[in-house]
């Protein structure tokens, strides 16, 4: 008997325990990144799994060459330049850099092509050649920094200004992580630019006024030649940039299985080990948040193309009083690892709470977001399963309706009125008076008229 009891008890206290502590939904673990900023997007979806100051400014030192490739992408997708045009480095282009600015070692008159200098530009960061494509997309450096600033506008890029194409200290050139992430989404949709930037190793041809020239990256997570124990698997470039005021910067993207990811770390440092070995910020940073976003999030489907959502009241039509609405498409969500879609609530937001027919198959008459804790996942159009036609007597009626029931009719109407009842009024003694006036005339003409005497 005790021991019945007391296994009854300890159930009932189990019980009672489960309901007062709730379980989680998901619980991915926090993680916080040693750097001034920090950014973590999921690339096919663009949700956003990590936001560490993402839109607080920040020197972005020689990432502001993901910019510079940008425009010059741009304009050769206008015709303007051809990645085979041969160009020639002005002594301007070449002129005035920091004597530990990073270089391809381009002399004044040297030809080089286009893509050579893509090349030299985003593989070993090379500071003249952002002002050679400059002056070639442009007609002059000054021109070029000005279209880098407009562009960076339309694009959404609202805490960014360019003063030079490389990205060379200056207190009036800044971004933020969240515009870096903008612009080089941008980028990224150019093949050209990814297998560039994704490139370890690159020679240069002999040119007019050199010999051959081996480029090696200067992103350790695709490259061991300039230091090792930083590659990382899957990684895909894309731009490193570091100076004194900037710190250690990176964009990069990862790949691993169907998700990519896009990260981004500004004002990272030196770092040393428990070995003490002195590790590069940037590059360690970059590592742990691409294992943090693959490791905890989930790219799961959210709706179903088929999904019936609910039925939408119809007005106007004597062939149905609702159309049935689905989502527009079968719809993806990044979720934590341990987060169902079945615990996402569902918010469906109606154009009108009323459709007026006729409804065509596939219009669009509302959304459903489906979000949780606060955060929104994924937000679909609600399209009409079906059509329903219309009552042209219910929609006369309708329209006569909504006619008379326009201010502007309504004064009309009463302005109507009252001129009628006005002439109701005044109207019949008047023409009363004309008419008796009239009789009155003709009888003096009569009185009046003495005609011709004959004699």
């Amino acid at each position: 008997m005790k021991f019945r009891r007391f296994c009854t008890v300890f159930l009932l206290l189990a019980l009672l325990l489960t309901q007062l502590w709730p379980v989680t939904a998901y619980a991915v673990e926090d993680i916080e990144i040693q750097a001034r900023s920090a950014l973590l997007v999921d690339g096919a979806t663009g949700t956003v799994l990590l936001d560490q100051n993402a839109h607080t400014k920040q020197y972005p030192a020689s990432i502001t060459k993901v910019m510079t490739a940008l425009l010059v992408f741009e304009a050769i997708d206008r015709g303007e330049l051809r990645l085979d045009q041969t160009l020639t480095a002005s002594a301007n282009s070449v002129a005035g850099l920091p004597e530990d600015a990073s270089t391809a070692d381009i002399l004044p008159g040297e030809k080089l092509t286009v893509e050579q200098l893509l090349y030299c530009l985003l593989v070993v960061s090379a500071n003249e050649v952002g002002n050679i494509l400059g002056e070639a997309v442009s007609g002059s450096v000054t021109a070029f920094v000005a279209e880098m600033n407009r562009r960076a506008q339309e694009l959404g890029c609202e805490n960014t200004h360019f003063a030079n194409t490389s990205g060379l200290p200056d207190n009036d050139h800044y971004t933020t992580a969240w515009d870096i992430y903008l612009f080089t989404k941008e980028a990224m949709k150019y093949d050209a630019f990814m297998t560039i930037c994704n490139t370890k190793a690159y020679t240069v041809p002999a040119t007019n006024m050199s010999e051959a020239r081996e480029l090696h990256s200067t992103n350790y997570l695709i490259s061991n030649w300039r230091a090792t124990g930083y590659l990382y698997s899957g990684a895909q470039g894309i731009k490193t940039g570091s100076t004194d005021a900037a710190g250690y910067c990176l964009v990069s993207s990862a790949a691993r299985a169907d998700r990519q990811l896009i990260s981004v770390v500004l004002g990272a440092k030196l770092m040393e080990t428990e070995d003490g070995d002195t590790r590069v910020g940037s590059f360690t940073e970059t590592s742990r948040l691409f294992d943090w976003g693959f490791d905890n999030f989930t790219t799961k489907t959210v709706l179903t193309e088929d999904e019936m959502i609910q039925e939408v009241p119809v007005a106007l039509s004597k062939e149905a009083s609702y159309v049935v609405v689905h989502p527009a498409y079968t719809a993806e969500a990044v979720l934590p690892s341990d987060l169902e879609p079945e615990a996402l609530q569902r918010t469906v937001t109606l154009t009108s709470e009323v459709v007026d027919a006729p409804v065509a198959a596939g219009q669009e008459l509302g959304t459903i977001t489906l979000s949780y804790d606060g955060v929104d996942y994924v937000t679909v159009p609600l399209l009409a399963v079906t059509d329903v036609s219309a009552s042209r007597y219910l929609v006369m009626r309708h329209a006569l309706k909504e006619f008379f029931s326009r201010t502007i009719v309504k004064i009309l109407l009463v302005v109507l009125v009252v001129l009628v009842v006005l002439v109701f009024m005044f109207g019949k003694p008047l023409l009363r008076r004309r008419r008796y006036g009239s009789a009155r005339g003709k009888r003096r003409r009569i009185r009046t008229y003495r005609g011709r005497r004959f004699r």
